[in-house]
C-alpha cells in the first residue's frame, strides 16, 4: 500500500473508496439534514396532545416504560420520517422563527500565515501515521481469539502484582504533576513551589532542579524524543505555570531555553505534538494555545470553552487535541482545519484530566464528580462510564508501550557438544514477544484521585485491576513507564511514590 501523503489525498478524486463507502456517506449526510429539521418540528408539549397527534397518524401513543420526554422524541422522529418521505418542508412555530432572525451571524478570526503552513505539516505529519495505525489495527483484529485471551491473562497478571516500591520527599509543596521521560529512566515533578525537578528512577536521586517559574507549575511534558534521540543541549522538557509562562528546557542547564508569554491567567496542563515542533497550553484564561517550539511564537488562540481550560492532550497520530476545562465539557479539535471534531458533553463537574487512547479514537476524561467517562469518536458518544474514585478523579493515563519491549536475558538451548539445538526458538520468541509488546499498548490505564488511591483499569471492559494505596489524602497525578515496569503518582504532601510489579527486577 502507497503512503498515503497530504499530496496524494489532494490529488486523489476517488480517495472516498467505493461506490458503497459514497453511499454510505450519503446516508449518514440525510440522515443529518433530517435531524436537523426534526429540531425545528412545531410539536406539542403537553403529554395528552403528544398521544392525540400520535393516534392522527396512526401510531401507538404509548411504549411500555416510555417517558413523557420520550413520548415527544417519537414523535418528532415520526413526522420527521414522515416529511422527509413526502419531501415536505418542516413546519416551524413561531417562537423557532423568532429565534433564528435573533441568532448572531457566524463569524472567524482570521489565522497567522504561519497557522496555515503549521496545519499543512500538521496534516503531512499525521496522514501517514494514521495510515499505518489503521493498517496495524486490521492486523491485530484478525488475531485468534485464543491468542488475545493469552496475551490478556498474562498482561492484567502482571499489573496485578502492582506494589509500593518506595516513597521520595519531592519538594516543598505538593507536586502538581509527574511524567517519564520517553526512557522511563527519569521522571520530572512539578511543584507548587514553581521547580521543576528531574529524579534518576528508580533511585530517586536528582538529577537537576529547574528554576525559571515565578508561580506554581501546573504542568510538564516530554519532547518526544527527549532521552532517546534527542540531545541534551536541544528543548527536551515544557512546563506551565501560575506565571502565565510556558517554559522551554534543555537537559544540560537550570535556566529555561526560551520562555513563551501571552496567556492572561494561570497555566495548567502542558502537552507536546507527537512530532515534537508544538506545544499545547491550558489556561485559566479560558483559552488553550498551540505554541511554535522552533521559533517560541503563538500560532493558534483557541476559545471554546466558557470557563477555565485545564487540561490538554494532543492524540497520538497529532491530528487531533482534546481540551477539557471547568465548565465539565471537553472538546475535540481538528488541527489541521481548526473545527470541532467532537464534544464531550456528559460529566457534571470540572474536567481534569484527559488521555486519548492510543488506538486513536478512544478517548478517557477524569472529572470532579468522581468518575471516568471513556468516548468514542467513532460514534461520537460516551461509551462507559467509571466510578473510579471517591472524590475529584485528577488524572488519567493510558499505558504506551515502547516501539521494542524491554530486553531480556538470551538462552539458548544447546547440544552436548554446543551446537544450538534450535537456531529458530530465539526468533520466534522476539516475535511473540514484540506482538504480545504491541497488544499491550493502551489495554490498561492507571487513574489519581483525591481519596488518595492510585487505581489501574483494563482499557477493553474498563474493570477495575488493582487499587494502590498512596500515603497521602490526595493524589495529584499518576504516570506510567513506557517500558511497563514503574507507575509513579504524586500527591498533595509533597512527595512522589513509585511502585512496580513484584517480579520485575529494578
Amino acid at each position: 500500500m502507497a503512503e498515503l501523503t497530504y499530496d496524494s489525498l489532494m490529488d486523489d478524486g476517488n480517495y472516498l473508496g467505493s461506490e458503497r463507502a459514497r453511499l454510505e456517506n450519503k446516508v449518514i449526510l440525510d440522515e443529518l439534514e433530517r435531524k436537523k429539521k426534526a429540531r425545528k418540528l412545531a410539536v406539542p408539549t403537553e403529554d395528552n396532545r403528544v398521544k392525540a397527534r400520535l393516534r392522527e397518524i396512526g401510531e401507538p401513543i404509548t411504549l411500555f416504560g416510555e417517558r413523557q420526554a420520550d413520548r415527544r422524541d417519537r414523535l418528532i422522529y415520526v413526522l420527521s420520517q414522515i416529511n422527509a418521505a413526502r419531501g415536505d418542508d418542516v413546519q416551524m412555530d413561531e417562537e423557532s422563527s423568532d429565534e433564528s432572525e435573533d441568532e448572531q451571524e457566524e463569524f472567524y478570526t482570521e489565522g497567522s500565515l504561519e497557522l496555515l503552513a503549521a496545519r499543512r505539516r500538521l496534516a503531512e505529519y499525521s496522514l501517514p501515521r494514521a495510515q499505518k495505525r489503521v493498517a496495524q489495527q486490521r492486523i491485530d483484529s484478525k488475531m485468534p481469539l485464543g491468542r488475545i485471551i493469552d496475551l490478556r491473562k498474562k498482561v492484567f497478571a502482571e499489573v496485578k502484582r502492582y506494589s509500593n516500591l518506595g516513597s521520595q520527599i519531592g519538594d516543598e509543596r505538593p507536586i502538581s504533576q509527574v511524567r517519564f521521560a520517553p526512557n522511563s529512566k527519569i521522571l520530572a515533578t512539578g511543584s507548587w513551589s514553581g521547580t521543576v525537578k528531574l529524579w534518576n528512577v528508580p533511585a530517586c536521586t536528582t538529577i537537576r532542579t529547574l528554576r525559571g517559574h515565578g508561580d506554581r507549575v501546573g504542568g510538564v511534558a516530554w519532547h518526544p524524543q527527549a532521552t532517546l534521540s534527542q540531545g541534551e543541549e536541544l528543548v527536551n522538557l515544557a512546563s506551565g505555570a501560575g506565571d502565565m509562562c510556558v517554559n522551554l528546557w534543555s537537559l544540560n542547564s537550570d535556566a529555561p531555553l526560551s520562555v513563551m508569554k501571552g496567556h492572561a491567567d494561570r497555566i495548567c496542563r502542558v502537552a507536546f505534538h507527537p512530532s515534537g515542533d508544538y506545544v499545547a497550553s491550558a489556561s485559566f484564561d479560558t483559552t488553550w494555545r498551540l505554541w511554535d517550539v522552533n521559533t517560541s511564537k503563538e500560532l493558534l488562540l483557541q476559545e471554546g470553552h466558557s470557563k477555565e481550560v485545564y487540561s490538554v492532550e494532543f492524540q497520538d497520530d497529532g491530528a487531533l487535541v482534546a481540551s477539557g476545562g471547568l465548565d465539565a465539557i471537553g472538546r475535540v479539535w481538528d488541527l489541521r482545519t481548526g473545527r470541532t471534531a467532537m464534544v464531550l458533553d456528559g460529566h457534571v463537574q470540572a474536567i481534569f484530566a484527559i488521555s486519548f487512547s492510543p488506538n486513536g479514537y478512544q478517548i478517557a476524561t477524569g472529572a470532579g464528580d468522581d468518575t471516568i467517562r471513556i468516548w468514542d469518536m467513532r460514534s461520537l458518544k460516551a461509551l462507559y462510564t467509571i466510578p473510579a474514585h471517591l472524590s475529584n478523579v485528577s488524572d488519567v493515563r493510558f499505558f504506551r508501550s515502547d516501539a521494542l519491549p524491554p530486553s531480556k536475558p538470551v538462552t539458548a538451548d544447546v547440544t552436548m557438544n554446543g551446537v544450538n539445538e534450535d537456531p529458530d526458538k530465539n526468533h520466534d520468541d522476539a516475535a511473540s514477544d514484540l506482538e504480545e509488546w504491541k497488544y499491550r499498548s493502551g489495554l490498561y490505564l492507571a487513574s489519581s484521585g483525591y481519596d488518595g488511591f492510585v487505581k489501574l483499569w483494563s482499557a477493553d471492559d474498563w474493570q477495575l485491576q488493582r487499587t494502590l494505596t498512596t500515603d497521602s489524602g490526595k493524589v495529584m497525578s499518576v504516570d506510567l513507564s513506557s517500558d511497563g515496569q514503574l507507575l509513579a503518582s504524586g500527591t498533595y504532601n509533597r512527595n512522589f511514590q513509585l511502585f512496580s510489579p513484584e517480579d520485575v527486577p529494578v
